[in-house]
């Protein structure tokens, strides 16, 4: 599976009371640039450069397949080199938990 396709699959795993109070833009840097906007309760993939972006996470596709499901830990691929963050840290750390890795399997 392609990583914009794993992407697409993030809106049906979404849990909005873990975002709760989350507007957020997440910029995925990857072979097809993608975005996610989180904002009033509900997530949207959406292919493309996001000019507003809060977080920007530069990885490649496989390794940022093997983050959002769980199997790669973000501080981990941060400190190897596998994950370039630029913007929100915080943002970058906690949107894992946005959703439910049961579901990304």
């Amino acid at each position: 599976m392609s990583a914009i396709d794993f992407l697409k699959k993030l809106p049906a795993a979404f849990d909005a009371s873990a975002a709760a109070g989350t507007d957020a833009v997440v910029q995925f840097a990857i072979s097809t640039p993608a975005h996610l906007v989180i904002k009033g309760g509900a997530c949207e993939v959406v292919e493309g450069s996001a000019g507003n972006a809060d977080v920007t996470l530069t990885m490649d596709d496989d390794d940022l397949v093997s983050l959002l499901k769980g199997d790669l830990n973000g501080m981990t691929a941060f400190m190897t080199g596998k994950l370039q963050l630029d913007g929100d840290m915080m943002l970058a750390q906690r949107m894992t938990s946005f959703f439910d890795a049961a579901k990304l399997a």
